[in-house]
């Protein structure tokens, strides 16, 4: 019997004008987390995975929005060169980790291997299995080098991701985003959610855990991704009762949860 999709509507819509308060609140406390970041000397690592159109992009842009460019880096790879293809498989990424004062974010990582590889058969399944043996250990290595780790998995309904990959190929300012690989994600669905489901019930760890984001509205995934950041990161002069996040939009991955119908089947 096919999995019941529980409903991810809200009772209210949020306004701009609510968002935008919202939002410029969670930015003062992320220029905070910045100012403890560089006093403190801490490396942080944060990665946003997540189905074509779940909004990765958005998040990271209203994240970094007033943050120093100096200390804060996005890195978003492309395909690898056909000198990268022979690297160890972590190898192109490990030269982009932070450094002191510094915070990273990675849109899309080293998880693509469990993802767009692994779905359009750009890798094989021996390869793939032994990223689900090796990823585990190796962010158990960056964690106890000292690296603070984030990840986040936007998922989003299989109707609000057609909509929004049609509604790029009509907008000149997102038509740059369309690719061939996008164009497949809504008739590939099936295998994407398969794929996804074993990756996040493969490496997500007691030290190194995945946030999933329940994305259809944009706004509350947005605001939530910043709220769940900074209430795993230590910093000075944290206002608690501004950052708690609603687990009814971003809440930490089990089983049971994909089990429920809090991830998109």
């Amino acid at each position: 019997m096919a999995k019941k999709q529980k409903d991810w509507s809200h009772e209210a819509e949020l306004s701009h004008k609510e968002y935008e308060a919202a939002l410029y609140t969670l930015q003062v406390e992320l220029v905070k987390l910045q100012s403890h970041i560089i006093k403190c000397d801490d490396r942080i690592l944060v990665i946003f995975e997540g189905r074509d159109a779940a909004g990765k992009d958005g998040a990271i842009k209203r994240i970094i929005e007033h943050l120093s460019p100096r200390e804060v880096r996005v890195v978003a790879l492309g395909k690898p060169s056909n000198r990268e293809i022979t690297y160890w498989y972590f190898q192109r990424y490990v030269s982009h980790l932070p450094a002191a004062q510094e915070m990273v974010l990675f849109n899309r990582s080293w998880y693509n291997r469990a993802g767009v590889e692994r779905v359009m058969g750009f890798c094989t399944k021996e390869q793939v299995e032994a990223f689900m043996e090796d990823v585990p250990q190796f962010e158990g290595l960056l964690i106890r080098s000292g690296i603070k780790l984030l990840k986040f998995y936007l998922d989003i309904t299989k109707s609000e991701q057609r909509e929004r990959l049609d509604a790029r190929k009509d907008d000149p300012l997102t038509q740059w985003k369309v690719s061939s690989i996008d164009q497949k994600a809504v008739k590939l669905w099936k295998d994407y959610s398969d794929a996804r489901n074993e990756m996040l019930v493969r490496t997500h760890t007691t030290s190194s855990p995945w946030y999933v984001v329940r994305a259809d509205d944009k706004r509350r995934a947005r605001l939530n991704v910043i709220r769940m950041m900074l209430s795993k990161l230590d910093y000075a002069g944290k206002r608690n009762h501004h950052i708690l996040p609603d687990p009814s939009v971003v809440f930490p991955f089990s089983k049971a949860a994909a089990n429920s119908g809090h991830i998109a089947p």
